[in-house]
């Protein structure tokens, strides 16, 4: 097993920061290899220490990886930057994810906080209540989908 795998299932084991320890010294002696900086920031996210893991998924988009790592670094930064206060880049973050990644709702989710922190509510809603009528297969939605849908950008109209 390789030491990215070894850090990989300490994090899953729950042993944060003997992952992150590990991390850390693979990716000092690594500094560009995109995916060690990607989990470096992951594991800096899921210690609460989101200003540390910054700049390592940062670095990791800035290197370039496959389209899952580069999806999952880009919901990372973009939700770090959303907890640290940082509404803009957060909201560059999205939209350069969503150009990217248009069908994912995910991102289109983390998206929609960070439009509701800039003030943007009624866009912030819009988007949520798309992506229940595209994705929710609840049956208490389903009767509702087509009203869900036509009302997503009109909420402030009154008939």
């Amino acid at each position: 097993m390789n030491k990215l795998t070894s850090a990989i299932q300490l994090r899953e084991e729950g042993q944060l920061n003997e992952s992150n320890e590990l991390l850390g010294k693979l990716v000092k002696d690594n500094p560009e290899n995109a995916e060690l900086n990607f989990h470096y920031a992951w594991s800096f996210d899921v210690l609460g220490k989101e200003a540390e893991a910054a700049p390592y998924y940062e670095k990791a988009l800035h290197i370039g990886m496959d389209d899952s790592d580069t999806l999952s670094a880009t919901i990372g930064l973009g939700s770090t930057y959303r907890t640290l206060g940082e509404y803009k880049k957060s909201k560059q973050v999205f939209e350069r994810g969503i150009a990217r990644f248009p069908e994912n709702n995910a991102l289109k989710t983390f998206y929609s906080m960070t439009l509701y922190n800039l003030g943007e509510t009624n866009r912030a809603m819009e988007i949520l209540l798309t992506c229940i009528v595209e994705t929710s297969n609840d049956p208490d939605v389903g009767p509702y989908k087509r009203a869900i849908g036509f009302y997503a950008d009109k909420l402030n109209d009154i008939w």
